[in-house]
Parts: C-alpha cells; sequence; structure tokens
C-alpha cells in the first residue's frame, strides 16, 4: 500500500498509475485518505490465483470455475 497527497499525485500522475498496476494508491487530503487509485483487473486476477489448486479442470471457463468456487464453500 502507497499513500500519497492529492498534490504529490496530481505533480506525479505518470508514476503513480504505473505503481497502480501493482498496488492501490490510497490518496490523502488534509491528512484524511479520500480516494483510492487501483488496477480494476487486480481482483479478477486475484480470483483467478484463489481458484488454482480448486478447479480439478484448469481448461474450465470463467463461469465453471466460479461455480466449482461456490461449491467448495
Amino acid at each position: 500500500m502507497t499513500q500519497v497527497t492529492a498534490t504529490e499525485l496530481k505533480n506525479n500522475l505518470g508514476k503513480y498509475l504505473k505503481k497502480s498496476e501493482f498496488e492501490d494508491i490510497y490518496i490523502t487530503k488534509n491528512g484524511v485518505i479520500v480516494s483510492v487509485l487501483s488496477n480494476p483487473n487486480q481482483s479478477k486476477l486475484q480470483m483467478l490465483d484463489d481458484l488454482k489448486g480448486i478447479a480439478p479442470d484448469m481448461n474450465m471457463t470463467d463461469e465453471e470455475l466460479r461455480n466449482e468456487r461456490i461449491s467448495n464453500i
């Protein structure tokens, strides 16, 4: 987790956009977290990583993987 001020983000947006591909960037204003910059695909990638070793057939579709995961809960 990285925490930056809104001014720092504004001045170095490219740097933090690249960094947000791999970790969440918490943006603060007056010392209070007001927003998070994150990769929208990261949660999908994390979900697929969580499924490794659970699904019997890694050639399954996303829906089949989801259903397999639900049945193991």
